[in-house]
Formats: structure tokens, sequence, C-alpha cells
């Protein structure tokens, strides 16, 4: 075994070491203090409501439903940021009319015009897509303008130098010197889609993971919630995890540090 692969391992440990540290603290202090479960359920009975809600079916419609929303809107905003922020890179004019309207855009909060998301598109599947894309587009799109943006000048008129065309310098210069920052955008980005479609889910849905929440809510099924919010939790860094994956395969050369990206 090598020595990074040992290190990994390490950690690894050591984190499953500190979860089990801090579950037994939770399950002792909620057994010591007779907490409520209403207030805070222990984690035993967390787990065996999760399995509950696994075993009766009842959570896999809007676990299908919250994926759907998650990934469309994860791949529309994704694509939007990325085109957009070549045409802002590329085209100064471009920068200058259209970049501060989408920093205005960014300003506003996403929970106060979700409602008329909802109004404009429905309470079905399109509503969630729009939301999560537009909590996904501007990490992306500013990552993108700060990839093209970083560029060495010097490779830059080395291109040139050789009688490089603008799309020849485009594919073999621009792009991968900006892959880095591109796929920092992603993985902010596939954690923030999560987000977004929760929040089009609790403004107004009729199913997925969000109603559901809302539903065990009102139901004052308090460990059924921390369920929930564990599947939604797994679902996250299933997506920040592919997208680590994807960065690792896609520009190898580039030796990255395993700290989380954070956004």
């Amino acid at each position: 075994m090598s020595a990074a692969a040992k290190q990994s391992r390490s950690h690894l440990l050591q984190s499953i070491a500190v979860a089990v540290i801090l579950l037994a603290v939770w399950e002792g202090a909620c057994r010591q203090f007779d907490i409520s479960s209403i207030v805070l359920p222990t984690p035993s009975a967390v787990v065996a409501r999760l399995y509950a809600l696994i075993s009766s079916g009842m959570i896999w419609p809007h676990l299908w439903a919250t994926l759907i929303e998650i990934l469309s809107g994860f791949v529309l905003g994704a694509v939007a940021g990325l085109v957009i922020g070549a045409m802002i890179s590329l085209i100064p004019v471009f920068e200058r009319l259209v970049y501060p309207y989408l920093v205005a855009l960014q300003t506003l909060p996403k929970v106060a015009i979700a409602p008329l998301f909802i109004i404009w598109f429905g309470y079905g599947l399109t509503s969630k897509v729009v939301i999560t894309a537009l909590v996904c587009f501007f990490p992306v799109l500013v990552s993108v303008i700060a990839g093209f943006h970083s560029t060495d000048k010097d490779q830059l008129d080395m291109m040139r130098a050789f009688g490089a065309t603008k799309w020849q310098t485009l594919l073999r210069l621009r792009i991968p010197s900006a892959l880095v920052l591109i796929f920092a955008g992603f993985e902010i980005a596939a954690v923030l889609a999560v987000i977004g479609a929760i929040v089009g889910e609790f403004v107004g849905a009729q199913v997925g993971l969000g109603y559901l929440v809302v539903t065990l809510n009102f139901g004052m099924d308090v460990p059924g919630v921390f369920a929930v919010l564990i599947v939604l939790s797994a679902i996250g860094l299933a997506m920040h995890g592919l997208m680590r994956y994807a960065a690792r395969r896609y520009i190898f050369w580039i030796r990255r540090n395993d700290a989380p990206v954070i956004p």
C-alpha cells in the first residue's frame, strides 16, 4: 500500500472515529437528561425511523422526485453558466452589457423569489428545476470567468507568436487552464443544487423530500425529519464526491489538495 493510500485510509478511520464519538455522546446525553424525542431524538430513533421509511416504501417517490430536480437543475445551471461565462470572458462587450445584470439577479434572495417561480411554472417539476438551475448558475458562471481570466499572459503571447488561431488557443490553452477553477465551481454548485431543490419544495410541492420534511414536521415526527435530513446529506455528499472524481479524472495533470471546497 502506497503512502498516499495509507494516509487516506488513516484520515477515513479518524473521521469515522469522530463520528462514532459524537453519536455516542448524542445518544448518551439524550438518555441521561431524558430529552423528549420531539425536541431532539436519539440517533438510534433516527436510524429506526429511516429504516421504517425505506422499508415501507414511503420515501422512494419523494426521493426520486428530488433526485430528478437536483440533477436536471444542476445540469441546466451548469451548462448555462459554462456558455454565458465563456461568452462574458471572450467577448468584452458582452461582459459590460450583461454581467452587471447577472450580478444583480444573484443578489436577489432565492427564497423570496421562489414563490414567483411557483406561480409562473406551477407546483410540478419545472418550477423546482428552474429554481435549482438558478442557484447553480452563478457559482459556475464566476468560476468560468475566473478560469478564463487566469490564463497565463506569457503562454498567450507564445501561442500568438507560433501563429495559433483563436480557436486553437481556446481549445489548447484557455480551456485546459480554466478547468481547475471550473470544476471548483461545479463542486460548489453540486452542493447548492440540493439546497435549491429543497427551497422549491418548501415553497410549494406535491412530492419530494422537502415536501416530506414539511409533512413530517406538521405531524411532530422529529425522528422522521432527521431521517430525511440524513438522506439529503447523503445526496449532497454523493454529488460533491462525483464532481471531485470527475475533476481528478479530467484534470489529472494537476495535483489537488484533498481539502473540501466549502460553499
